[in-house]
This record gives structure tokens, sequence and C-alpha cells, in this order.
């Protein structure tokens, strides 16, 4: 019902401000108590993209890219709220954890303060009831959909400063409108000299500017919010009664605001996000068909959250009357409630939260392309704003029972909720679970198989892995990305033989697809047709010049065929890209040491001498590269300079013969001959030599000529 005109509140007794401080403190501990065990839960699935391997968020200079780049996605306000964790806790999943519940519980918070602000009964049930409703587990126990809970802070401080305007903003206005105040009246002011007019229209401001940047900060946490102008129009309409042209011009840069956004994130999920293509080729009535079955289907998991999963089978996109009877019965069951309002004011309440419910699930009903409609056309994390409205209606219908019924109907909901979303949190647990979950009860999807194949390789499980692949390409055959995972993992397991097999038939699928020939590449290099495998390597990265393991693998191949220069080249392009990428810098020094041996083999020591300093460079604790380093320094007659290298050598190694041997002979050529003789013994003693053998080394170690190479 509309609520009563603006009055001076009462002051609070201090019983009730007790009371309202143990209920906010039970609604948090709540919370807590069940996501409390999501703390130690791993990031999931496209967490990395947002978190873990984003560069804005994990690398210097990403805080500029967020805001002044496309790069940010369509939420910079989040992307900066994780680059501030990063810089507190690093890649630790707990903290990441810890301020996604926080915000869901400060979210039910802030919806139990503006239920009170509506008058509604039931508030606290009615915010308790969401909070803990098991929908909401998908944004609370997924780290990324701190989007979902982050946003939801700032929208419903948005609704909780423009209902304080409604309060104050009517009686502002009756003051500049009204006739010429009495002297007395006019000249009456409080101690801090300000009118009691203009205190109203002060505070009327504030709550105004408020609310607005609470909006903004809605829109850049996340863009479904750009419902919320919407939202504010209706709330005004049930607590004024009728629409009024002064809440339309208040809500012209909101709706102005959620304009922008909207049209920016409709760009976005069609040329960023990829959300283009025949799964978004539906016809309006096909949309509609969806829309409708969307609609349902979120009240029906309100009403009976089982089962829940994370990938819902998606619907068959025809328009036929069967598809079209739900979105005819929402149509027919809004409409009813509004002509049940238009005759009974009761009603109003009911047809605000239809309202509300069907306006904040507006985004994602299927009338715009969305990239998350490829694998479901719904999922729990679409409905967590929207779900608020239904759910306090709820609660206002049970406060209506006798305190006897209302008392354990309400805890009866509350417990049963928990404890159905303390269980569902076990799903998030780590990436094997989820899809291993997702897959038991939707075994149709197939995006699931695909995500749970790299998973059970990364532990090890090849044969899981391959079956989890081979049965995501017998629900979807024709999806490349799939097959060139598979071929990967043939390799890997020792079959590149069926490997190149599915890796072709990726590239024909997708020809311009340079991770398939670099895959193709290391199937080519397994089975020995080396030539072959550096033109694959020499493909995907004509397809991705900035391809750095394509080009680690060309490199390899061309040091394996003795094309040494070449492949010096290849890993000196990989590291301008990947400066600090160990296994490139381990490979360039691998090629520089034998092209510095193919050089010292031809007699040419000087220009083998700074291809093995250079190798000595980017591998330190390479004996082999600071041994042939210092063969080379004493064959070219650098003495001295070899004698550091040779010292950096046998600690790395201190048990080579050949090195002993080697250093004797330079130190009796610098006539050190004392330490000669211990070094000439020391290799003796490693080779288990016979005394003529020590005797002939004796003889020789004055030589300045090494020709043992190592």
């Amino acid at each position: 019902m509309p609520a009563s005109p603006a009055r001076a509140p009462a002051a609070a007794s201090p019983f009730a401000r007790y009371r309202a401080l143990g209920l906010g403190l039970a609604l948090a501990l709540a919370v807590f108590a069940v996501y409390a065990r999501t703390l130690p839960y791993a990031f999931l699935w496209d967490d990395d993209s947002h978190v873990s391997a984003n560069p804005r968020v994990t690398e210097p200079g990403g805080l500029r890219a967020i805001w002044t780049t496309a790069e940010a996605n369509y939420f910079p306000l989040v992307l900066t709220h994780f680059r501030l964790q990063h810089a507190l806790w690093g890649l630790d999943p707990a903290g990441y954890h810890a301020v996604t519940i926080l915000c869901h519980a400060l979210s039910a918070l802030l919806l139990w303060r503006v239920l009170l602000a509506l008058r509604l009964p039931g508030a606290w049930l009615g915010a308790a009831l969401w909070a803990l409703h098991p929908v909401q587990v998908e944004s609370v126990a997924w780290i990324c959909e701190l989007k979902n809970t982050q946003s939801a802070i700032f929208f419903l401080a948005a609704i909780w400063c423009w209902l304080k305007w409604l309060e104050v903003a009517p009686v502002s206005d009756r003051r500049f409108a009204a006739p010429p105040a009495t002297d007395a009246a006019t000249e009456h002011r409080s101690e801090t000299g300000a009118t009691p007019g203009r205190s109203l229209a002060a505070r009327a401001r504030l709550a105004y500017l408020c609310a607005l940047a609470c909006a903004v900060c809605a829109l850049l946490s996340k863009p479904s919010t750009v419902m919320l102008p919407v939202v504010l129009a209706l709330l005004a309409w049930w607590r004024c009664g009728a629409p009024r042209l002064r809440d339309g011009i208040a809500l012209a840069p909101f709706f102005a605001l959620s304009a922008v956004a909207a049209a920016w994130t409709i760009w976005e999920q069609r040329h960023h996000s990829g959300a283009l293509g025949a799964e978004w080729n539906q016809s309006l009535l096909e949309r509609l068909a969806i829309a409708g079955k969307t609609t349902w289907f979120y009240l029906g998991k309100l009403a009976w959250p089982h089962p829940l999963t994370f990938i819902y089978p998606r619907w068959a996109t025809t328009a036929t009357a069967v598809d079209l009877a739900p979105a005819l019965a929402a149509i027919a069951a809004f409409a009813g409630l509004a002509w049940l309002a238009w005759r009974r004011a009761a009603a109003r309440s009911a047809l605000l939260a239809a309202a509300c419910f069907g306006a904040l699930l507006f985004p994602v009903l299927g009338f715009f392309n969305v990239y998350f409609f490829r694998y479901a056309f719904v999922g729990d994390h679409f409905q967590y704003l929207a779900s608020m409205a239904p759910l306090a209606l709820l609660a206002a219908g049970l406060a209506a029972l006798p305190r006897k019924i209302f008392l354990p109907v309400a805890a009866a909901l509350l417990v049963a909720g928990g404890a159905l979303s303390f269980r569902q949190c076990a799903d998030y647990r780590d990436n094997e679970t989820l899809w291993r979950a997702t897959v038991a009860r939707n075994p149709a999807a197939w995006m699931a198989w695909f995500n749970l194949g790299p998973v059970c390789v990364a532990a090890g499980k090849h044969a899981d892995g391959i079956a989890a692949f081979r049965t995501g390409l017998a629900l979807r055959p024709d999806n490349a990305p799939a097959l060139n995972d598979l071929g990967a993992v043939l390799t890997l397991t020792g079959d590149p033989v069926a490997a190149e097999r599915v890796l072709r038939r990726a590239i024909v699928m997708q020809p311009e697809f340079p991770i398939a020939h670099n895959n193709l590449g290391n199937a080519l290099a397994a089975l020995g047709r080396r030539e072959e495998a550096i033109a694959a390597y020499a493909e995907a990265i004509r397809l991705a010049r900035d391809y750095v393991e394509a080009l680690d693998n060309l490199g390899a191949q061309l040091a394996e065929t003795g094309q040494h220069a070449e492949a010096i080249r290849s890993f000196e392009a990989a590291l301008r890209l990947r400066p600090l990428h160990a296994g490139v810098r381990g490979h360039l020094a691998r090629a520089l040491r034998e092209h510095g041996l193919a050089f010292a083999a031809a007699g040419r020591w000087a220009e083998a001498i700074p291809e093995l300093q250079r190798a000595t460079r980017f591998a330190p604790r390479d004996t082999g590269a600071q041994a042939a380093l210092a063969v080379a320094l004493v064959n070219a007659g650098r003495l001295d300079e070899a004698l550091p290298v040779f010292q950096a050598a046998l600690a790395l190694d201190p048990k080579s013969a050949d090195l002993h041997e080697n250093f004797s002979q330079l130190l009796g050529a610098l006539g050190r001959k004392r330490e000669a003789f211990a070094e000439m013994e020391t290799a003796a003693a490693l080779r288990r030599a016979t005394p003529a053998r020590r005797y002939a080394i004796a003889r020789a170690y004055g030589s300045a000529r090494i020709n043992r190479s190592l």
C-alpha cells in the first residue's frame, strides 16, 4: 500500500536501537555461517580472465587500461576492486571470497533497510530469505561474480537514497510553492542560522545526488543494473499514488546514464565477447518464447530450488503455440494483477513486486544477445537482483499470518534455505568439482565436458580428460577448440598419429586457428617429421605474431635440425615478447651453447666465445655452457679470463673429472704447479686412474692446449 505522508520520525528508543542492531548482526552472521566454507575454495572457470590471469589486475599499468580502454569489458569498478585486492593479498582466493561474502552480507542489510523504508511488513525476513536462498550461491561462491554482489550494494543504496528524497522533496517543494509565509515563519531560524525549509531542501539535494552517484557506481560495477531507473519510477508511483512530472524530471539523468550503459553493453556483447552467430539468430517471436520460459523458470527456482546446476539445458528456439504459451501466461498474469490493483489497493504490492521482478530480468530474458546464452538461456546469477522482489512479497504475506504460525514457518524457511545453500556451496570447491557436478545434473552440457577435460589433464588424469573431450565432441562435433585440446592431450599421452588426425580436422573447421597449428607442429615433431613441424609452427606465427609458445617450439625444431642461427633468432623474438619466460631463456642458452660449440668444432674460437658468453648469461647454472666457454677462452689464448669461468663450472659440478683435468692443465699453463697437481690428483681419483695414467697426466699438465671438449 502507499506510504503515509512523510512526518518527523519519533526518536528511537534504546530498546529499538538494540533490537535493530541485534537483527542486523544476526543477518550478517547467518550469511557468514552459510558461506564461510567457500573461503579456501579455488578460482573457477573464467576467474582467470577476470583476476588471476588478467594483466589489468596483476601487472603494473593495468589501472590506466581499466579506465581508458575496452579491455575493462564493461565493469571497470569491479576490476579496480580486484586490483586493490591483488595489492593486498595477491592471488590467495580466500581474500577474494571473504570480500564477496562481505558484499553479499552488506547487500542483505541494505535490502532490509530499503524494505523498512518502504514500510513493508516482514522486512527482515524478506532480506534474510533473499540472502540465504540457494539460487544466490552461484553469485557468492564464484569470485568473478563480485560483479553481482558489489553492484547490488550500489543498486540498493541508490534506492534507499531515492526513497529519502521522496520523503523530503515534497515538503521542500511545498515550501517554495506555498503563499508567502508570515513574518514569524520567515524569521524563525535554527541555531545554525538555516531556515527549516532550506534544511529540507539541502537534505533533498543531498539524497538525490547520493542516489545518482550510487547509480553510476552500480552501472560501472555491472550494467545489468540499467533497469534501476525503472525500479525507482515504480517506487515513486507506489509511494505517491500516481505518476508526477517532478519525478519524471528527476529520473531523466538516471535514464540517460542507463541508456549509455545499455548501448555500450549491447555493443560489447556482440563485438567484444562474440555474441554473434547461429546461437543468437532468433526471431522476435522466438525471443518472446524464450522470455516467457525464462520468467517462469526463475520463479520456479525461487519456489523450489532443486536441482540447481551451473549450466542448465539450453531450450530449443522455436515459436510454436506451445512455446509461446508461457509468455502469454506471464503477460496475462501481469495484466490481471494490474486490473486487480486498480480495483483493490491491497494488490498494489503484488503488482509492484511483479513489475520490479520483470524489469530487473528484462536484460537477460533473451531479447538481447548475451554470450552466456551460447550455453543456456538461464543461470542462477542472472536473477540475483530480480529475486529480491518476489521474496520480499513472500515475507510480507507471511507477516500477515498469526504470530504462532508466522514464526515457525519463517524459521523453517530460513533454516532450509541456509542448509541448502551451505550444501550447494560444495559444488564450487574447484573446477573439477564444479564441472563434474554440472555434467552429473546436465549430461548434455557440452561446454562443461570441454572444461572438465583440461582440468583432468592438468591433474594428471589423462584418460579421464580424453574421455571428457570425446563425450563433449559427441554432443558438439564441430567445436574446433575442443578438437585442438583433444589433439594436444593425445600428443602428450604418446599417440601423435591420432593427434595429427584430430588437429587437421580442427584446422579444416577453423583454418586461422594458430593454437591448432602449433599443436599440429608438436604432433609432427613427435612423429619425427621435423620439416613439416617447422612449417606448422611458422604458420601459427604468421597467424599470431606474438605467439610466444610457437616461436619457442619453432626455435627448438630449428636447433634440432642444426639451424642454430635461425633458432636463436626465433628464441630472441619470443623473449622480446616475454622477457622473463624461463623456458625460452633456457632454450636460447642451449641454442647459443650449441652454436658456440659448432664454431669451436671448426676452430673458430673468436666466434664461439660471444655465443657461449650469452649462453651463460641466460643460463648461469648451465655447467655445460660454463665449461664450453672456459675451453673456448683457453684455446683462444685468454687464459686469465678462463680461470673464473672454470671455477664457476666446478662450483656447479665439483665431481666432473673432465673439468678438474682441464682446469689442471690451465693452472699448469699459468705456472701454478702446486694447484695444478692438486686438480690433476682430484681428476685421477674421480676416474679411479692407475698410477701409470696419473704419471702421464702429470707429464702433460704444463700444456696450454685443451683437447678434451665438454
